[in-house]
C-alpha cells in the first residue's frame, strides 16, 4: 500500500474488479504452466517498519514532513502518521548480501537517526512502542490519504461495530476501539526470498513450519498499554486490529479471521492460496485497472497483476505470495511477515539469516509434508511461540515433541548453516549473523526477555509509566551502540531522561487498578473493603461504568460518628458519596491536577476519559517522585511547564 492508489468501494467498481482478479488468477496459472517465471537468479529484500517519537518517548505523528524532508523513495508511509517504512533494494543471495542488506538499511536508518534529531526527535526499534497510549490510536493519528481512509471505511463497515481485543498474558488486556488504528502499535521486520517455481510449493509450506522457532528466537514486543502480554504481542494485536468478524456472526457460522496463519498444507500450486483468499475473503477495495492480464498475456507481454496484488494485500497471511517483475522478468517470491522490528540492526539481520539459511538448507523430504507433520501442529505451535517465546516445545516431525532451544540449537541452526553454504554466502556472513541468533538462544535473552526482566525490576520502585519510558529509551541507547540485544546490561530509571518524560502527564502516574463500588453496595461493605485495603477514597460508578460519586474515609467516619449506627446496614454508596465529585482528563499536567488538588484541598481526583471512569489520583501517586521533582511540579507554573512542552 505504500504506493498512491486510487482505491473505491463503489458496488460497481467492486464487481468489475473482481471479474480482473479472477483473471489475474487464471493468468498466473498459465505462467507457471509455460514456465514464464525467472529461475536463473535468487533474490532477498526487507521491508523495515519504524516507529517516531518526541523528546518525551512518545509517538510523534510526523511521518509526513520527515518524507517531505528525507526525500528519499526508500521511505515510504504507513498507516499510522508516527510510523515509517524503509523499503530495501533487491540483492542476489549470494556473497555477503547479508552485511550489504545491513549496511544499506544502516545507512537509510542513519539518515532518519539525524533528521529526527534535529526535530528533538528520535527512531524506535521494537516490535511494539512500549509508551503508546490509547490516546495515541485516535483516528487523528492515521496517515491522511485517501487509501488509508477508504480501506479503514470499509474494514469498519465489513466488522459493523467495534474492534475487540483480549490478550491474556502476565496481565490480560482486555478493550475494543472503533477503528483499525491499533494495527499502528506494531512494527515488523519483512524479508523477502525469490523462489523458483517448481520449488514453490515445497518452500511455502517449509517456511509455514519453520515460522515458530524463528518467532521463538527473535520476540520483541511484550508490553502494550502498561500490560505484560505475549513474548510476541503482535501476533495477536494484529490478528484482532483488522479482524472484521463480528462474535454474532460466529455463533452459527465459522468466518475466517483475515489475519491468518492459513488452515492447510499447499498441495499442487501456489494459485490455491489465491483461490482460497477470493472465497473467504470479501474484496475490500477495488481500483481501476488498465489492462486485464490474460490479454497481455495473448499478446507476449508480462502482466502487472495488479487487482491480485491489491487484493493479497488486504488478506494478512504471516507467510505470504509476492509477484514482482525485476529487469523485465516476473518472479515469485515468499514474503515473512512473522518478525519484529528491531531491537537492532544486527539482530535483525541474524534473524534474516537464520531464516533464509533454513529455507535454503531445507531438508528433501519423502512424499509431502503433511506426511511427516500436521498443519494443525505447525499453526499451535505458531501461536505458542508468539505467547511463550523460548519457553515453547514444539510438536515436530513424526509428533515427536521438542523444546525450543534444543530444536534450535540441534537441528535448524545446522540447517541453516548449511543452507547460506549451499547458497554461496560468505563464510564470515554466515557465521557473523548465525552465532547472534546462537548466543542469543543459549542465553535467552531475546529482546522481549531483556524488556521483560528489566520492566519488572523497574516497576517495583517506579510506575509503570516510568518503566515504560526507561525500557524505550533504554532500547534506543543500545541500539545505536550496535550491540546484539544478548549483550545488552541492565535499564536503570534515570536512562528515561527528564523528570518531564515520566511525569508531565496525570495518565503516566495515576492508579488504573482501583477498588470502586456501585450505587447500591451497601456502606457496610464498602466501609469494610476499604479498611481493609488501606484506602482513603473509592470512586462509585453505575452499570456503565461512568463516575457518579466518591466515598471518602471522613464520610464515613461522620457516618459511623452520627448515632446512626443501627441504620448503616441499609444505607448504600448513594446515599453516603459525594455526588458529581472533580474529575480530571488522562492528558492534563501533572502540575496542574497538583495545583487543583491544592486549590480545591482534595486529596483525590477521579481520572475520567470519555464519560469512562479509568483510573485515579491521589498525594499517594506524587509520593514517588524525587524531592527535585516535587520541587520542580510546585514551583513552576503550568504556563511556563506547557511553553516548555511545546518548543
Amino acid at each position: 500500500m505504500g504506493t498512491t492508489v486510487a482505491l473505491s468501494t463503489d458496488p460497481h467498481d467492486l464487481s468489475r474488479f473482481m471479474c480482473y482478479l479472477i483473471n489475474d488468477i487464471k493468468a498466473v496459472d498459465q505462467m507457471l504452466a509455460n514456465q514464464c517465471f525467472e529461475t536463473d537468479k535468487i533474490r532477498i529484500g526487507a521491508e523495515q517498519e519504524l516507529c517516531l517519537v518526541d523528546k518525551s518517548w512518545r509517538p510523534a505523528p510526523v511521518s509526513l514532513p520527515v518524507l517531505e524532508q528525507i526525500g528519499d523513495p526508500h521511505f515510504t508511509t504507513e498507516h499510522s502518521r508516527y510510523n515509517l517504512e524503509i523499503n530495501c533494494d533487491p540483492l542476489e543471495f549470494s556473497g555477503d548480501c547479508l552485511s550489504r542488506m545491513q549496511r544499506d538499511l544502516a545507512e537509510r536508518v542513519n539518515k532518519l537517526d539525524a533528521l529526527m534529531e534535529t526535530m528533538d526527535g528520535r527512531v524506535i526499534m521494537l516490535g511494539i512502542l512500549p509508551t503508546i497510549r490509547r490516546t495515541d490510536l485516535s483516528i487523528e493519528n492515521l496517515t491522511p490519504l485517501d487509501r488509508y481512509y477508504i480501506l479503514n471505511d470499509a474494514m469498519n463497515d465489513l466488522r459493523g461495530g467495534p474492534y475487540e481485543f483480549r490478550i491474556e498474558g502476565i496481565d490480560e488486556l482486555l478493550t475494543h476501539h472503533n477503528s483499525i488504528m491499533f494495527e499502528g502499535c506494531n512494527t515488523s521486520f519483512q524479508v523477502h526470498l525469490q523462489i523458483k517455481p517448481e520449488e514453490a510449493v515445497e518452500a511455502y509450506n517449509w517456511s509455514q513450519l519453520v515460522s515458530a522457532p524463528l518467532l521463538a528466537s527473535a520476540t520483541n514486543s511484550p508490553l502494550l498499554l502498561g500490560k505484560r502480554l505475549w513474548r510476541e504481542t503482535r501476533i495477536a494485536l494484529f490478528q484482532q486490529s483488522v479482524d472484521t468478524r463480528r462474535m454474532k456472526d460466529q455463533e452459527l457460522r465459522l468466518k475466517r479471521s483475515r489475519i491468518t496463519f492459513g488452515y492447510r498444507w499447499l498441495t499442487k500450486s501456489l494459485t490455491e492460496l489465491f483461490r482460497e483468499d477470493l472465497a473467504n475473503y470479501r474484496v475490500l477495495v477495488a481500483r481501476e485497472i488498465q489492462n486485464d492480464s490474460l490479454d497481455v498475456l495473448a499478446a507476449g507481454g508480462i502482466p502487472k497483476l495488479e487487482a491480485l496484488q491489491l487484493h493479497n494485500g488486504t488478506v494478512y497471511r504471516w507467510n505470504r505470495i509476492c509477484y514482482g517483475i525485476t529487469e523485465g522478468k516476473p518472479h515469485l517470491r515468499i514474503e515473512n511477515r512473522v518478525l519484529p522490528a528491531g531491537p537492532t540492526l544486527i539482530d535483525e539481520t541474524a534473524n534474516a539469516a537464520f531464516w533464509l539459511g533454513m529455507m535454503h538448507g531445507r531438508p528433501k523430504l519423502s512424499g509431502h509434508i503433511g506426511d511427516h507433520v500436521a498443519f494443525e501442529s505447525a499453526r499451535i505451535n505458531f501461536l505458542k511461540a508468539a505467547r511463550n517465546g523460548l519457553a515453547t516445545c514444539f510438536r515436530w516431525f513424526d509428533n515427536k515433541v521438542y523444546p525450543a532451544s534444543e530444536l534450535i540449537l540441534k537441528e535448524l541452526l545446522p540447517m541453516a548453516r548449511e543452507g547460506l553454504t549451499k547458497a554461496g554466502i560468505s563464510e564470515k556472513d554466515r557465521d557473523h549473523y548465525l552465532d547472534i541468533v546462537e548466543e542469543r538462544v543459549k542465553t535467552g535473552r531475546t529482546g522481549s526477555q531483556w524488556m521483560l526482566d528489566n520492566h519488572q525490576k523497574l516497576i517495583l520502585r517506579n510506575g509503570d509509566y516510568e518503566a515504560n519510558v526507561a525500557v524505550t529509551a533504554a532500547s534506543h541507547q543500545r541500539r545505536i551502540s550496535g550491540e546484539p540485544v544478548h549483550r545488552w546490561g541492565e535499564v536503570h530509571i534515570d536512562e528515561a531522561g527528564s523528570w518531564i518524560n515520566r511525569y508531565w502527564k496525570v495518565e503516566q502516574i495515576m492508579t488504573t487498578e482501583f477498588f470502586s463500588v456501585r450505587l447500591t453496595d451497601p456502606v457496610y461493605f464498602a466501609a469494610n473493603v476499604m479498611t481493609w485495603q488501606h484506602l482513603r477514597y473509592a470512586p462509585v460508578e453505575d452499570a456503565e461504568g461512568r463516575l457518579v460519586g466518591l466515598l471518602t474515609q471522613s464520610r464515613l467516619l461522620e457516618l459511623f460518628s452520627s448515632g446512626t449506627k443501627g441504620k448503616v446496614g441499609e444505607k448504600t454508596a448513594a446515599d453516603v458519596m459525594i455526588p458529581n465529585p472533580l474529575s480530571v482528563h488522562p492528558d492534563m499536567l501533572s502540575v496542574d491536577a497538583l495545583s487543583l488538588m491544592r486549590e480545591r484541598q482534595v486529596g483525590c481526583l477521579p481520572v475520567v476519559n470519555s464519560d469512562r471512569l479509568v483510573g485515579m489520583l491521589s498525594e499517594i501517586n506524587f509520593m514517588n517522585f524525587s524531592e527535585m521533582t516535587v520541587a520542580k511540579l510546585v514551583d513552576e507554573s503550568a504556563r511556563h511547564l506547557k511553553d516548555v512542552l511545546d518548543t
